[in-house]
């Protein structure tokens, strides 16, 4: 017996193809890939996959091989973005995605397995994964087949002196190794410009609608929406209070819909007070605290809205990261399964 969600996350395909479209023409002379770990920033790693690759995408990234396994039916270029552990060893060996190595033993690993093509990450000044630029100099990746060498940009999305102390790092070893590409820029850094896009640009955030710097605000769509049903719909009268810990008091007699939607499904509890649903374009402001499985909405300007309609949360994610003052990033990837995609 399938029982239908109480809860939906619309994604919005149109939305999502013409990002990739904007990014790819941002990225002039690179091409442009997708970061699809964690489920695809939590939209669906299969459905922003599938969709991505109908407009020309041709480069996919994931975390782990788990995510990757997902993928392989596909038939979608990956690249596993954690490396090789020794239990990943069967999975890389089996051919449907590349490892992206990041340190000696993995390197070693590899060639020790009988190799084949890879990616490499060097570390140019994050201090998280990858191996020195000092390394790749002294011959560590000498003899690897290597598809693209990869870093990572550290504060792109700020305008700050370390991005070009990182570009010029890795612009460093070109022609220092065998890879066939470069790649540096994340979503942010396709925003610093054509010095930092090499061979090809690795966008995540901005595919699926976040803004990681201002100037690129005119480029971006929104692409999710989540959508949750009215549970209950109550009459609550001046002066008494909804929610734990009593945070909003209504004023005068206030309509409230109860929400099947809380912090368990990734509506953050910092949204508290400051989020919205919406209604044929009219704000429906969030009432106290959201707590794990449901929050409260006026619905006092709304009165033809019963139990079992829909509503529609206001998920911009650049203005829900400001007034919540949780990062768009956690706001996406936090939306849990207990929504149907589609």
């Amino acid at each position: 017996m399938e029982i239908p969600a109480p809860l939906r996350l619309r994604v919005d395909r149109d939305a999502l193809m013409s990002n990739w479209q904007a990014l790819d023409r941002l990225s002039g002379a690179a091409a442009c890939g997708a970061a699809v770990k964690a489920n695809g920033y939590g939209l669906g790693a299969r459905l922003v996959a599938e969709t991505l690759a109908k407009v020309g995408c041709r480069d996919f990234f994931v975390a782990n091989w788990a995510e990757a396994q997902v993928l392989a039916p596909l038939g979608i270029t990956l690249s596993v973005l954690h490396g090789l552990r020794a239990e990943d060893l069967p999975a890389a060996k089996a051919g449907f995605a590349r490892p992206v190595l990041s340190t000696p033993e993995q390197i070693a690993r590899w060639r020790d397995s009988g190799g084949g093509v890879c990616d490499v990450m060097v570390d140019t000044g994050m201090n998280r994964l990858g191996v020195s630029v000092q390394a790749v100099r002294d011959g560590l990746l000498d003899g690897l087949t290597i598809e693209t060498l990869i870093s990572h940009l550290a504060c792109a999305d700020e305008d700050v002196a370390m991005n070009e102390r990182q570009r010029a790092a890795f612009a460093s070893l070109t022609g220092r190794t065998a890879a066939r590409r470069m790649s540096l820029a994340n979503s942010a850094g396709i925003g610093l410009g054509a010095d930092y896009h090499f061979d090809l640009t690795r966008p995540g955030l901005a595919l699926y609608g976040g803004l990681p710097r201002p100037d690129m605000a005119g480029h971006l769509r929104q692409v999710a929406w989540p959508e949750a049903q009215i549970l209950q719909r109550r009459h609550v009268p001046a002066g008494e209070t909804v929610g734990y810990n009593a945070t909003w008091t209504a004023t005068a007699g206030t309509e409230v819909a109860i929400l099947n939607l809380g912090y368990a499904d990734g509506y953050r509890r910092a949204l508290s007070g400051v989020g919205a649903a919406v209604a044929d374009g009219e704000s429906l402001p969030v009432l106290g605290r959201v707590s794990m499985d449901l929050l409260a909405v006026d619905v006092t300007a709304r009165p033809d809205l019963v139990e079992g309609d829909w509503l529609t949360m206001d998920y911009d994610l650049a203005a829900a990261s400001a007034a919540s003052g949780v990062s768009q990033y956690e706001l996406l990837t936090g939306l849990a399964q207990r929504f149907a995609r589609g």
